[in-house]
């Protein structure tokens, strides 16, 4: 089972389907790795095509399998908009420890609804030795008023 850091950087996207009649598309993400969860800022002025450049940290401390990307659309009167989801699988960054960045298909129900670009990197958690060995930490080896 993995133990590190997951870097997730947010670049772009592309496509994004309008979900306000009136208005452009305010878009933002929330993360999910396991149970931390985190939101990206909202990119207002861009419409279809939101840049975020945004770089999240995720601790990974026991088996999982994927991340969960949702894309939305923030509404000021009413309940922000469900833009759609991209499911990245981890198995890749763990082997390599780095995925470039790459374009992965945000869909809703089925549907493509535009791409979100994302680049992810893996660091795995060593242990490190404190530098004494099994001797060193005491006990019956090392006790010598015994002798």
């Amino acid at each position: 089972m993995p133990q590190g850091t997951l870097e997730v950087v947010l670049v772009d996207a592309n496509g994004l389907e309008k979900t306000d009649f009136l208005s452009s598309t305010d878009a933002y993400v929330i993360i999910k790795c396991q149970d931390q969860e985190k939101t990206s800022k909202i990119a207002s002025v861009e419409g279809s095509s939101p840049t975020w450049n945004e770089t999240f940290m995720f601790a990974i401390s026991r088996d999982v399998k994927e991340l969960t990307i949702r894309v939305m659309d923030k509404d000021t009167l009413s309940a922000d908009d469900f833009v759609g989801e991209v499911t990245i699988p981890l198995g890749p960054v763990f082997e390599s420890e780095r995925v470039p960045t790459a374009m992965y298909n945000i869909v809703k129900d089925g549907t493509l609804c535009g791409g979100l670009n994302v680049s992810l990197k893996f660091n795995h958690q060593t242990t490190r030795s404190m530098g004494f060995s099994n001797e060193d930490l005491g006990g019956w080896k090392s006790s010598s008023a015994m002798d």
